[in-house]
């Protein structure tokens, strides 16, 4: 059974991977990251990036659900990706990976103009703003967009205890149509991060995203 290193495992994410992986037949939840064949990240920039330096001296593969980095922080995780794999996925959720694949298939059928607008709304303690995950569909739209896509804006708004909406709204002068996914909890972000441990300890060193690693 291979043993997981929760970072940040007192948080909320935290603690819904560990309920997670109590009942796992596969995996376990260590208390020590010298014990860890992996490494569970879910917490704040500054301590990914402190236990990632452990994680390539142990040389120990890790999952990244944190979000709100700076440039910076991104490349030292890029350069951590030479020495160990790294899964870094800013939404662990399989529903928002599918709605991104839904997306480009979308886009590459599209004959119209159109303007587009993501609404990006979570619960008033997040920090980033836009999420990552925003920021990642507008990034794919405007690769995928065939010169077809007049504008991209996004509206971010952080209130009350939402897990996570997405709505992608593409509209012309003829019509209107909708694209939207909404986390109704935590727990498949949780579920997300420990599907994709069987399959982050068995790459080479390099840095993933869902796409890629499966």
């Amino acid at each position: 059974m291979k043993a997981v290193f929760i970072n940040g495992a007192t948080g909320k994410m935290g603690t819904e991977v560990f309920s997670l992986l109590e009942n796992d037949k596969n995996f376990k939840a260590s208390d020590s990251i010298k014990t860890a064949d992996l490494i569970i990240d879910f917490s704040r920039p500054e301590s990914t990036i402190k236990i990632l330096k452990t994680a390539v001296e142990l040389n120990i593969p890790i999952i990244i659900g944190t979000t709100g980095f700076n440039k910076n922080e991104l490349n030292q995780i890029k350069k951590a990706s030479d020495h160990i794999p790294i899964l870094l996925s800013y939404n662990l959720s399989t529903g928002i990976h599918k709605l991104k694949k839904i997306l480009i298939n979308f886009l590459s059928d599209n004959n119209d103009l159109f303007d587009c607008k993501i609404i990006d709304i979570h619960h008033k303690n997040k920090i980033d703003s836009p999420s990552g995950t925003a920021i990642e569909i507008k990034k794919i739209i405007d690769s995928n967009s065939n010169n077809k896509i007049k504008s991209i804006d996004i509206d971010s708004f952080r209130e009350g205890e939402f897990y996570g909406i997405h709505e992608i709204i593409f509209s012309n002068e003829k019509q209107t149509i909708n694209f939207k996914h909404e986390a109704l909890s935590r727990k498949i972000f949780a579920a997300g991060a420990v599907e994709q441990i069987g399959k982050i300890i068995t790459k080479s060193p390099g840095l993933y995203d869902l796409n890629s690693i499966n």
